[in-house]
């Protein structure tokens, strides 16, 4: 989950403002955490309380706004229905990372990724994101190697994964649909070396940089176990404390001691400025 949030927050100022290099600053003062951040934490809280997922997942929507949701989605978070928009967008994909995370067996975790997912996202398209990030990230946690997570993701779910960013990238352009940015963000992963890595790759692709950077960033932190303090930092400064409590409430329910001791990180910095 912390590997996604920070991917949101380092993407975001290349969103609008595009890079296909590796060599960016991960945090500039513009830096903020956009509606990736918001979602993610929501579904952790819907689960670590019980909590209806789209209930929420706009409850959250409404107590933060203006912090980049798509039209369909504002509209949906604006109206009093709860009825989804059969949305194929790469928003399903972005926010299931702590369903990763809570869940013993696969065919939870896939159970789970459909729920988050349909409340908004129920188009196939939409669903398959989420289950395929969800699974990669599952995986990952599970020590499966980046060869076993490839092989798996892209013969259930029809990938194409076999790529190579350096074919992907002078050519990629903004594609805010999972088909168009899923498979992408799970390449920026497997191509990487180290977390900071992998955010970089999915940056560079010069897409949606903190959707993508969020993806491969939670697939990331499961798979090398270990987020470099000074991203730690850049995200303590960036997050609000309401955030910050859930964070830690759902690392310690459901973390490795590692990922406990990185998020109790955010609090204790923010405890002694």
């Amino acid at each position: 989950m912390l590997g996604a949030i920070a991917g949101d927050i380092i993407g975001s100022v290349y969103e609008s403002v595009r890079t296909k290099r590796k060599d960016f600053r991960l945090f500039t003062p513009l830096s903020i955490y956009t509606d990736d951040t918001v979602l993610t934490v929501a579904v952790a809280d819907a689960l670590l309380n019980g909590k209806d997922y789209g209930s929420t997942i706009k409850s959250y929507a409404r107590r933060h706004p203006l912090r980049g949701y798509g039209p369909k989605f504002t509209l949906w978070m604006l109206s009093p229905s709860m009825q989804p928009y059969n949305s194929l967008g790469n928003g399903s994909a972005m926010r299931v990372s702590p369903v990763a995370h809570a869940f013993r067996t696969e065919k939870e975790v896939l159970d789970q990724a459909r729920l988050s997912a349909e409340c908004t996202h129920n188009h196939p398209e939409g669903i398959k994101g989420a289950q395929a990030t969800a699974l990669a990230i599952f995986m990952a946690r599970n020590q499966a190697g980046k060869q076993e997570i490839r092989e798996t993701i892209s013969g259930r779910y029809g990938y194409d994964l076999s790529r190579r960013l350096e074919d992907i990238r002078p050519g990629y352009r903004m594609d805010l649909t999972c088909p168009g940015s899923v498979p992408e963000a799970i390449i920026a992963f497997l191509e990487s070396d180290s977390f900071e890595d992998a955010i970089r790759n999915a940056v560079s692709l010069g897409g949606d940089a903190d959707t993508q950077a969020a993806i491969a960033g939670a697939i990331a932190e499961a798979f090398y176990g270990h987020i470099p303090a000074e991203i730690l930092s850049g995200i303590t400064k960036r997050l609000n404390k309401g955030f910050k409590k859930t964070i830690i409430e759902f690392y310690k329910r459901f973390g490795t001691e590692q990922m406990v001791a990185q998020a109790l990180s955010l609090g204790s910095e923010q405890d002694r400025r």
